[in-house]
């Protein structure tokens, strides 16, 4: 089963320094019918404006990972790590028994970020922090991971049995993933559009929860598109 989220369904706030979308519920939106996707919790699309930023806060027992698209995003943390971050790189946080940290935007220019919150597999972890980075001219036509349980070189590790694909889609092409059954998979469409398994189309910024499907083939549309695919348990 193939459900679309149309990016207008999002809700959305605007603080003038931080443009905000929600896909579940967080903050002062709260839908009971929408709090998470298996252990996907938080997906936010956030704009963040020149030397602003969230200032020091605390989390617990959650993993939460930042994916930039364009522009830097500088985090620390009360575990004495300290990052600069661009597209191409990801951060990976486990808050585990309890972190505090911040996340501000460096730069003049806006940073644009996907922050995605996961439930952990285990409780109580102590609390740990990463950067990493991958070649961004890897992610032409194939599934590239970016943080996986089974990490690797240029891959995050998380405490989740799932891995976050990324894939820069050339016009007119066609990309298949198949999984596990009893898996579940989350897709969202940064930039272009494209339909899934033939029939259900997306745009811009269009998410799509996607149950007892075992096999999934995008199909790109007539100009480049940038894709971000969750195999979740």
């Amino acid at each position: 089963m193939i459900r679309i989220y149309p990016s207008a369904s999002r809700y959305s706030a605007d603080h003038g320094w931080l443009q905000s979308n929600f896909s579940f519920s967080f903050g002062d939106y709260y839908d009971p019918d929408n709090t998470k996707f298996g252990p996907l919790r938080v997906f936010n699309d956030d704009v963040i404006a020149g030397h602003r930023g969230f200032g020091a806060h605390p989390h617990r027992e959650m993993e939460i990972v930042s994916i930039v698209l364009s522009g830097q995003l500088k985090h620390e943390d009360s575990t004495g790590h300290t990052a600069v971050t661009g597209f191409g790189g990801v951060q990976r946080m486990s808050a585990g028994t309890g972190i505090i940290h911040s996340e501000v935007n460096p730069g003049d220019e806006p940073v644009s970020l996907l922050q995605i919150w996961f439930e952990p597999n285990q409780r109580q972890l102590e609390p740990s922090y990463e950067t990493s980075s991958y070649d961004t001219a890897m992610l032409l036509n194939r599934w590239l991971p970016v943080v996986s349980n089974h990490s690797g070189p240029g891959v995050a590790h998380i405490h989740q049995d799932l891995t976050i694909y990324m894939s820069r889609l050339e016009a007119g092409q066609s990309l298949s993933y198949e999984q596990q059954d009893g898996r579940s998979m989350y897709v969202y469409l940064i930039e272009g559009t494209a339909a899934l398994n033939a029939d259900n189309r997306l745009n811009r910024r269009d998410a799509a929860r996607i149950t007892d499907t075992a096999a999934l083939t995008v199909h790109n549309g007539s100009e480049e598109s940038l894709l971000l695919l969750i195999d979740l348990p």
